[in-house]
């Protein structure tokens, strides 16, 4: 371990968004992200976050969590995931710590790691839940994209798929109930799903209450999205999933990710990477995992209204590598 004197900065940054975005939990109209910066020898590594309501985050708790690591000793990947959860905090911190071991390497982060350099990936773009019409209409501006992401939210999801389908009648599409289907009308809307040629369908069932799935036949893919968080939570998924959701601010940065891709992978489980909506800063990391990834979700800089500098090139749903200006 390194004893070298680091700095920590901490900060909540507000992005607004292009529109609304709206999910079966509510809807939001500015990206809340927490940027952590760590500066030593000169140099200086950037991560951010996106602290999620659902697992009980806030800009404030994550904050909170982070700034005690500022009083640490030492600062490495390896302590962040003996002393800190797996979660957005540690998230931005382990991301940050990336980007400054690259910069004090003068290495790009995936040379760093052992990895081929990064391509260009195709990345899905997220229709917001709405009223059919509403849904249909947001679709066909969007229908030109290879593939969409379709927010849904439990009663009358039938009804939005169709309208979206016809809408994009060429688009791959995904879905994403946000865990609010039931056991009552799981078969059905999974049903509905396959009638519209939807290829993957996410977290249809709450979190821990989604046995169902291990019970029926599936006709598409599932993928875990709350149910699955780090690593360990992959055993429990086996059976009831085809594939797993992998996103930094659940698994608690990159470091985590790339474990949790490989041990999905000798179970069976393939590998989605997904991102809240934030920015570039954000989705950087997140392409290297994302690599070797089946869907790639990565469109939060798309649903903003202004990206910050030096972010990610994206030629329509194409997402580019990360320049080193940005991260890693």
């Amino acid at each position: 371990m390194s004893a070298v004197p680091f700095q920590l900065q901490v900060r909540v940054e507000r992005w607004p968004i292009a529109g609304r975005f709206s999910i079966s939990r509510g809807s939001k109209t500015e990206a809340v992200v927490v940027v952590a910066e760590i500066s030593r020898n000169g140099l200086t590594g950037r991560g951010e976050c996106v602290p999620y309501p659902r697992y009980g985050e806030t800009p404030e708790t994550a904050i909170d969590a982070i700034h005690p690591v500022g009083q640490w000793a030492t600062l490495t990947r390896e302590t962040l995931r003996e002393r800190m959860p797996a979660g957005a905090a540690r998230n931005a911190l382990d991301c940050a710590l990336w980007d400054l071991e690259a910069k004090e390497a003068r290495q790009r982060a995936w040379e760093f790691a052992g990895l081929p350099a990064p391509r260009p990936l195709t990345t899905a773009y997220t229709i917001s839940l709405g009223t059919p019409e509403e849904m249909a209409q947001a679709t066909s501006a969007a229908a030109h994209r290879p593939l969409l992401k379709i927010k849904l939210g439990g009663e009358g999801d039938g009804a939005r798929i169709s309208a979206v389908r016809r809408a994009a009648p060429t688009a791959a599409l995904i879905v994403d109930a946000n865990e609010a289907w039931s056991d009552a009308n799981l078969q059905h809307n999974l049903e509905a799903c396959a009638e519209a040629g939807v290829v993957l369908v996410e977290q249809p069932l709450p979190a821990g209450q989604d046995a169902a799935l291990g019970r029926i036949a599936r006709p598409i893919p599932v993928c875990a999205d709350e149910s699955a968080h780090a690593t360990a939570s992959l055993k429990e998924l086996v059976g009831r999933y085809d594939a797993v959701n992998i996103k930094l601010d659940k698994t608690g940065g990159l470091t985590e990710a790339l474990t949790m891709s490989r041990e999905a992978e000798r179970l069976g489980l393939r590998a989605m990477v997904g991102c809240m909506v934030a920015t570039s800063l954000a989705m950087a990391p997140a392409l290297i995992v994302a690599q070797q990834a089946f869907i790639v979700d990565l469109d939060g800089p798309l649903l903003l209204a202004k990206d910050r500098d030096n972010a990610l090139r994206y030629d329509g749903s194409t997402v580019h590598p990360p320049d080193a200006a940005l991260w890693g």
